[in-house]
Parts: structure tokens; sequence; C-alpha cells
């Protein structure tokens, strides 16, 4: 019976001993799981500095962009500019100066305001550019357009409709102060004068008026407009709108 018993104690025995080194070899694997910890923490930072820097990149890509549409919309008002102004004269030209006048009525329409529209036309333009070419007929536009421009207050418009045609677009006026601005325009175009190959040179203008309101239309404002132009031009006809005297 004692044998047994010394079975017993030898297994017992043993299975201390294999406790034991079992207990060893424990911080041998807990330090795995640190040095994969460590793996881990460098592969974020490698991450996060991957993503830092595609976010930076990212940002100049949206702060280029954001420079390109800056720039081209600016090359965009330069062109609807450019397409509303009349490159010899640099005033409205009939594109720029109608939508003015649209503008003005539909104002006129919300704020019960008034105004007027004086269509100018420079006579016998063409004789000055079979005289002495197209170079002198500039001059005389160019003369003109600063004399209308001077002539008017900074809230009214002064367009060329095209060739020896402008246009007038004045605020506040009865049809009186109409007709009288209009007289005013044409006495000082006709006080203009100029030398051409040693010729003295003045030129003429017949302005028509429309009156301008809540009720206006202006295509119809235009028609107006030219019609009186026109018979003004008739009652002129008779006078010489240029003359050429030797210097």
């Amino acid at each position: 019976m004692k044998k047994p018993k010394r079975a017993t104690a030898a297994k017992a025995k043993k299975g201390r001993k294999t406790s034991g080194s079992r207990t060893k070899v424990v911080p041998k694997r807990a330090a795995a799981p640190r040095r994969a910890s460590r793996a881990g923490a460098a592969k974020t930072a490698t991450k996060m500095t991957g993503n830092a820097a595609s976010k930076d990149s990212s940002t100049a890509t949206i702060r280029g962009l954001r420079t390109k549409l800056t720039q081209a919309l600016r090359r965009v008002a330069e062109l609807e500019a450019a397409a509303d102004t009349d490159f010899l004269l640099d005033i409205p030209n009939r594109r720029g100066f109608e939508r003015e006048l649209q503008r003005a009525i539909a104002y006129m329409k919300r704020y019960r305001a008034s105004g007027a529209l004086i269509v100018l036309d420079v006579d016998r333009l063409k004789p000055i550019n079979d005289s002495f070419g197209h170079a002198a007929g500039d001059e005389v536009l160019k003369a003109i357009a600063s004399t209308l421009t001077r002539q008017i207050r900074a809230s009214d418009v002064v367009g060329r409709l095209g060739g020896d045609e402008f246009a007038l677009l004045l605020w506040n006026l009865s049809e009186t102060d109409a007709k009288a601005k209009a007289a005013i325009f044409e006495q000082a175009i006709d006080d203009l004068s100029f030398t051409f190959r040693g010729q003295h040179v003045t030129a003429g203008a017949s302005a028509g008026v429309a009156l301008l309101g809540a009720q206006s239309d202006a295509a119809r404002a235009q028609e107006e407009a030219d019609a009186a132009m026109y018979v003004r031009k008739a009652h002129r006809r008779h006078e010489p709108r240029i003359r050429l005297v030797s210097s």
C-alpha cells in the first residue's frame, strides 16, 4: 500500500514542476502584444502623416482651382464690358446703351420716375470721310463723344448706336427741358472745328427727343426719338453743316 502513495507523490511533484515551467513562459508570450502594439502605432503614425500630406495636397489643389475660377470670372466680366463698349469712343455701344435704357425704364416703372431719350445724328459725316479719310471722321466722332460727355450729369448715359448716330439717356427732365438740352447738344457740336490738310472743317448734328416714364417701352421710345431726329434733320438740311476754308 505504500508504493501507490509514492507514485501519487511523484505525480504531484511532476505536476508542480510542470505548473512552474508554464508560469515562467507567460511573460514571454505577454511581450508579443507589446511589439505588435508598437508596430501598429508606427503604421498609424505613417497613415496619419500620409493623410496630412494628402490633405495639404487637396487644399493646394482647391486653392489653385479657386484662383483659376476668379481669373476666369474676371476675364468674363472684361469680355462682357468690351462687348457693351464702343472700341473707338470708349462709351456704350448700341448693345450697352439699349441695356441701360431698358434698366432705366424698369426703374421708372417701379418708382414712377421720368427722363428723356435723345437720338442725335451727325450731319454729313460721310463728306468728311470722303474728303479727308476715315481717320478724320474718327477724330470728329471722338470730339463729339467728348463734347456730349461733358454736357451730361454723372447719372446720365451717352452711347453710340452706330456709324454717326449717338443716343443720350437723361434723367428727370420735362419735355421743355429735354428739348432745350437737345438744342444745347446741337449748338455744342456746331461749334466744334477741325483742320484737315490745311482746311478748316466744321460739322453739325440733328437731335430728336422722346420722353420716358412709367408707361414707356424701350423700342417704341427709340422709334419716336428717331422720327423726331429725322424731322429735325430735314429742317436743318438747307443749312451748311460743313465749311471748307483754306487756312
